[in-house]
């Protein structure tokens, strides 16, 4: 008798009963009021930090900005931005912050600052809002719109795109940032094995989300920081200073390409911090 017809006639129905009301378990608790984010509630009066990674990328890009966030006692939450559209994406990560107890910062890289724009518009919870690298549209403005306004973008040379049939049967398609160019384009101050990796776990934002109107921003009532890559070939310097300054950020700015959360964590987390010690 091989191991696996061992393991088949020890599952007697005692087991079988005793697995179900484990499973039983973890399903009461997985659909109950409370979530894994009601976990995070203030410690010692800070508020906890929320962070939504933008298309291209996904949430373990923030990876270093968390270590260093934990360690200076901020509970975190990175949100896993599903990269459908700017409407459902703020909706997302809206529900995610309803879950969460006490005062948040909210802080979006690159097309997440377009969803933190919108899903933090009207929250009471929301205190800060902190871009890295990031999209801040205006109402009525996409993230594709925007890319176009100054010069100095490579993103409409290095994208692949592949077409997909969304479950209502319409027709988009799926962009992903050719892997071959991802590290020059997106990732050039990381080491080339690290970006390697990144190339390959990318997560592609729709065409259609890219190019999907932005609502009325957050940044109009919320105070707002800036953390600008001058060497960014996504969201070009000069761009992020326009769209940095017509929100009142207050601005830091930092030599680093786009993935500038994976290549200075130290600088993302200081202008966080920053942004969360106003916060009362």
């Amino acid at each position: 008798m091989n191991r696996h017809s061992r393991y088949r006639r020890a599952r007697t129905p005692v087991t079988l009963m005793a697995t179900a009301a484990v499973a039983a378990g973890f399903f009461a608790t997985a659909v109950g009021p409370a979530s894994a984010a009601k976990n995070t509630s203030s410690k010692a009066g800070k508020p906890t930090v929320v962070l939504v990674h933008g298309a291209f990328a996904d949430s373990s890009s923030w990876n270093g900005v968390i270590k260093q966030l934990k360690e200076d006692g901020y509970p975190v939450v990175a949100a896993a931005n599903p990269l459908r559209g700017v409407s459902i994406d703020a909706a997302s990560v809206k529900d995610l912050l309803a879950s969460i107890d006490g005062p948040v910062v909210l802080v979006g890289h690159s097309y997440g600052g377009a969803v933190i724009s919108n899903a933090a518009y009207g929250s009471d919870k929301v205190k800060a809002l902190v871009y890295a690298d990031a999209f801040l549209p205006d109402k009525g403005e996409s993230a594709n719109q925007l890319a176009s306004k100054f010069e100095g973008s490579v993103i409409g040379e290095v994208l692949r795109p592949v077409p997909i049939t969304n479950p209502d049967g319409s027709k988009d398609v799926d962009l992903y940032i050719d892997q071959s160019k991802f590290h020059q384009a997106f990732a050039a101050d990381v080491p080339a094995n690290t970006a390697g990796l990144m190339a390959v776990t990318q997560r592609p934002g729709t065409g259609s989300g890219l190019n999907e109107p932005s609502g009325e921003p957050a940044w109009k009532t919320i105070p707002s920081w800036a953390l600008v890559g001058t060497n960014d070939k996504i969201i070009p310097r000069e761009l992020q200073v326009y769209m940095a300054k017509r929100a009142n950020a207050h601005i830091e700015e930092i030599q680093s390409s786009h993935a500038v959360s994976v290549s200075h964590p130290d600088a993302v987390t200081h202008i966080i911090e920053k942004a969360a010690r106003t916060v009362r």
